[in-house]
C-alpha cells in the first residue's frame, strides 16, 4: 500500500508540475518574459506560489524548465527522413523548419536560445541535435559535405539561431524574408558540395579518391603518407576481394 501511495504521489507531483510549465510557457507567449513571475505562473495554475519553489527551486529553475518544454514541443515537430531523396533539400527543409518554429514561437525560441546552453541538457534538445547529426552524416555519406560533421553541425545551427534572432530583434518594416533565404544558402554553399566529391557512395570508391589526391598534400609526412596509403590500398582491394 505504501507503494501504491508514493507512487500516487510521484504522479501527481509530475502533473502539477506539467501545468506549471503549461502555465508559464502560456504566459510567456501571451505577455512576454517579465509575465513570468512565480506569483503570476501560480495564480494561472491554480497553487499557491511556494509549490513552484518546491518543484523548480526558483524562477530560473522554472524557465529551464520552460525551455526544456520548447526543446520537445519543437522535437515534436521535427521529421527525419531515413533515406531522402536529396540530402542537401533535406538540409533546407530542416533549416527552414526550425527558423520557422523560432518565428511562430519568438519568446519562447529567445528563452531557449538567448541565453548560452539554458535546456540544452534536457533529452529532447539531445534528441533534436541527433537528428540533425543524422541530416549531417547522410550528406558526408553522399559525398556532399564540405567540411567535418562537427563543424556543419555547429554552422547550421548557428546560421538558423542567428537568422531568427537577427530576425526578431529588427523592426517590424525591416523585416525582408529575402534576409532569411540568404543566411540560408549561405550556410548550404559553406557546408555542402554542388557535387559529390565520389560519385561512388562507397568506401572502396572514396579510398580510391583519397589514394589518387594523397601525393598533392603537404599535411601529412612522408611515412604519416605512406601508412595512410597502406590502409586506403587495403580498403580498395578488401572490396574487389568481397566481389
Amino acid at each position: 500500500m505504501a507503494d501504491g501511495s508514493e507512487d500516487a504521489q510521484v504522479a501527481a507531483r509530475e502533473v502539477s508540475r506539467q501545468r506549471l510549465v503549461e502555465m508559464a510557457a502560456d504566459l510567456l507567449a501571451r505577455e512576454g518574459r517579465e509575465a513570468v513571475t512565480t506569483r503570476a505562473v501560480a495564480a494561472a495554475a491554480g497553487v499557491q506560489a511556494p509549490a513552484i519553489y518546491r518543484l523548480f527551486g526558483d524562477k530560473d529553475g522554472l524557465l529551464d524548465a520552460v525551455a526544456e518544454h520548447g526543446y520537445a514541443t519543437f522535437l515534436a515537430a521535427k521529421h527525419a527522413d531515413a533515406r531522402p531523396e536529396d540530402p542537401v533539400e533535406d538540409l533546407r527543409a530542416g533549416w527552414d523548419l526550425a527558423v520557422e518554429f523560432g518565428l511562430a514561437n519568438p519568446e519562447l525560441y529567445t528563452l531557449m536560445y538567448g541565453e548560452p546552453r539554458r535546456g540544452t541538457d534536457s533529452a529532447a534538445f539531445r534528441a533534436g541535435m541527433e537528428i540533425l547529426l543524422e541530416r549531417i552524416h547522410r550528406l558526408a555519406t553522399s559525398g556532399r559535405l564540405r567540411v567535418s560533421e562537427d563543424l556543419a553541425a555547429s554552422l547550421i545551427h548557428a546560421t538558423a539561431r542567428g537568422a531568427v534572432l537577427t530576425w526578431l530583434s529588427l523592426p517590424g518594416d525591416q523585416r525582408d524574408p529575402a534576409l532569411l533565404t540568404a543566411l540560408r544558402e549561405a550556410m548550404i554553399t559553406a557546408v555542402t558540395l554542388d557535387e559529390p566529391a565520389v560519385h561512388d557512395a562507397s568506401p572502396a570508391s572514396a579510398a580510391r579518391a583519397l589514394r589518387a589526391l594523397l601525393p598533392e598534400q603537404t599535411t601529412l609526412s612522408s611515412a604519416e603518407q605512406h601508412l595512410l596509403g597502406e590502409w586506403l590500398d587495403r580498403l580498395t582491394a578488401d572490396h574487389h576481394e568481397d566481389r
